[in-house]
């Protein structure tokens, strides 16, 4: 009954994940047919919606500059990224440690959850000159910090004071409850924080990009093709804002899987 069991267990198995990957690329397909056939069918104007094929056209046509803006953007939401979140991580442990640190930290990161992007970049661009990308940088560190920060917290959070009391019991240092309980129940909920901030930084970024500055970026290629009426260019360079976005999002998923496949070794 057991080998029955496991024997429909199986294929069931990879039918699901059969779904899990054909479904949407499915619904991706229609959505695209669909829009092709408002554009080439019903005739929807170019100036509201321009086709898949135009995009595509575009994308190929553009392509060097579309890879060079795309490292542009990804290098400064990939350094807002990694400031943004070693920050949250370690003012989240001070905070965990210290209540004055949590209290004085709270309004903080309060004020900084709320701040409108679009009235900080022209500020922090004019700042630091038309020829740096610090002001998109720490645009991106600023954006990611908040989730970093409040998703390590509750990690922190989650060790009972029993396991503590245990630890204490055995002599064990603070460094060594830290390393051997604190941090391991925390793991998860880090780079919980660290998934939402990937995309956070690249859409801070690209926003930044629109306000002043150098205009090799993504967000800068896109206002500049829209303003010059090029309009499948300028969803061509979305669709790579769009492409950038993923391949932060499945970046930081392959870490967590690893993270969590080595915790699950030892």
């Amino acid at each position: 009954m057991t080998t029955t069991m496991l024997g429909r267990s199986a294929p069931s198995t990879r039918t699901e994940a059969t779904l899990r990957v054909v479904a949407p690329v499915a619904v991706g397909v229609l959505v695209l047919g669909f829009w092709q056939f408002l554009v080439s069918v019903v005739g929807v104007s170019d100036y509201l919606l321009p086709s898949p094929a135009a995009i595509v056209g575009q994308f190929v046509a553009f392509l060097p500059s579309m890879v060079s803006a795309t490292a542009v953007t990804g290098i400064n939401s990939l350094l807002g990224l990694v400031i943004g979140s070693l920050l949250g991580i370690l003012i989240a442990a001070l905070a965990a440690g210290w209540r004055p640190v949590d209290q004085m930290s709270a309004p903080i990161v309060a004020s900084l959850a709320v701040i409108p992007i679009v009235a900080l970049a022209p500020v922090l661009n004019s700042m630091f000159g038309a020829d740096s990308q610090f002001g998109r940088q720490a645009i991106a560190g600023l954006a990611s910090f908040v989730p970093v920060f409040i998703n390590t917290l509750r990690g922190f959070r989650q060790t009972l004071p029993v396991h503590r009391d245990l630890m204490k019991v055995y002599a064990a240092s603070s460094s060594q409850i830290v390393r051997t309980v604190t941090l391991p129940t925390a793991i998860p909920f880090i780079f919980t924080g660290i998934r939402i901030a990937s995309s956070l930084a690249v859409i801070s970024a690209l926003v930044a990009e629109y306000f002043g500055g150098p205009r090799g970026g993504l967000g800068g290629l896109i206002s500049t093709s829209a303003a010059s009426s090029a309009y499948p260019r300028a969803w061509a360079y979305v669709v790579a804002s769009i492409a950038l976005g993923l391949i932060f999002y499945l970046a930081t998923l392959a870490l967590e899987r690893l993270a969590s496949r080595g915790r699950q070794r030892t």
